[in-house]
């Protein structure tokens, strides 16, 4: 039985991207900086690691299941039709450097949905995956190409220096992002700066932050743990001085006796003004769409993290959000700009590390 749709989902059409004249100098730019961080840490650990999100700490196999009954409006693209995919879930932290955990940072899950069906996006037309790349935010520290320059130019300086000195500013930092949020207020730069608080990872939320295709129409994705074990862990503190790998050991202790279960959800946009494309700093209002279940991922018991499998998903995988299916083509300058970023970082680790990546 089809559950009806309680919002107007606005359709896509070609204006509501907007192109600058000179985002391809952009992307040059974005391009040439992220390679600037590549080339300083590979020689750094003799070993190529990507340019932001470089530490992994949970490299998960599980099993994604589309709902049944979804209405025509959800069910599009790889949840188009119920049925269950395997997936492979990479959790991370967003420097290009492999910090301590206690240089507390926001948080990323890569997420690949294998044997999906569809017309592919450019590049991945040998592939069968789906990939979607998220973060522990619902909205990007950066407005557009430009923006995000200006920021990963600041990340680069730090990238590969004074560990020491970042782990003083982590608590500097975090102590200040309290204060802004006493007073009910989030501040993204300082938390990406090493703010973060210092929680479980399991207990995140990820967003794809700015939108993506939905078939016809246009939205963001969510994941949410939905588990008792663990939404217990949200906002759960964790003790990370001291303990360089926290986050990976307490993800490791948590998979070895239980599993966790979350929701994927698709927010459709239903106003233009509201919900822009090319704005990737502003959050869509969940009043006016609230994010809608479409599939459920279940991980069981495992070695939640391994040298070998570092070395096949840490090595061996990219993820992109430009590899998948046309019906999910990212949207947005952000977006845009990043594509060749992704294509150049996979390149260069693939050909440092003698180690070709593959699907």
């Amino acid at each position: 039985m089809t559950t009806p749709l309680t919002v107007h989902p606005l359709l896509f059409n070609t204006t509501i991207e907007q192109i600058p004249e000179d985002e391809a100098e952009t992307t040059r730019q974005l391009v040439e900086v992220m390679h600037g961080i590549l080339e300083p840490t590979s020689q750094h650990y003799q070993h190529g690691v990507r340019s932001v999100h470089a530490k992994s700490h949970g490299l998960l196999d599980g099993e994604m299941t589309v709902l049944a009954g979804l209405p025509p409006e959800l069910a599009q693209g790889v949840f188009a039709k119920p049925g269950t995919h395997k997936v492979v879930m990479r959790l991370s932290t967003n420097p290009g450097d492999l910090l301590d955990d206690s240089v507390s940072t926001p948080r990323g899950l890569a997420l690949k949905i294998l044997d999906v069906d569809g017309a592919r996006l450019p590049g991945s037309e040998t592939g069968t995956s789906q990939d979607f790349v998220i973060v522990n935010a619902p909205a990007f520290t950066a407005a557009t190409p430009k923006a995000f320059l200006t920021n990963l130019r600041l990340l680069a300086k730090t990238t590969d220096r004074a560990p020491t000195g970042k782990k003083i500013l982590s608590a500097v930092l975090r102590g200040a992002e309290k204060v802004v949020e006493a007073v009910g207020g989030e501040s993204g730069t300082l938390k990406s700066l090493g703010g973060h608080p210092e929680t479980h990872i399991l207990g995140e939320t990820f967003y794809t932050v700015v939108p993506v295709l939905y078939g016809p129409y246009f939205a963001k994705l969510s994941v949410v743990p939905v588990s008792a074990d663990l939404t217990a862990l949200t906002d759960a503190p964790l003790d990370v001085d001291g303990h360089p790998d926290a986050l990976r050991d307490a993800v490791n202790e948590f998979f070895v006796t239980q599993g966790g279960e979350w929701e994927v959800r698709v927010q459709l946009a239903t106003d233009i003004k509201k919900m822009p494309v090319e704005d990737a700093s502003m959050q869509w209002p969940e009043e006016e769409s609230p994010y809608l279940a479409v599939a459920r991922i279940r991980v069981a018991p495992q070695a939640a993290w391994t040298d070998a499998r570092s070395a096949a998903i840490d090595d061996g995988m990219s993820f992109s959000p430009w590899h998948g299916l046309a019906a999910h083509r990212p949207l947005g300058g952000i977006m845009r700009s990043r594509r060749s970023a992704y294509e150049m970082s996979s390149t260069f680790r693939g050909h440092f590390n003698g180690c070709p990546v593959k699907e």
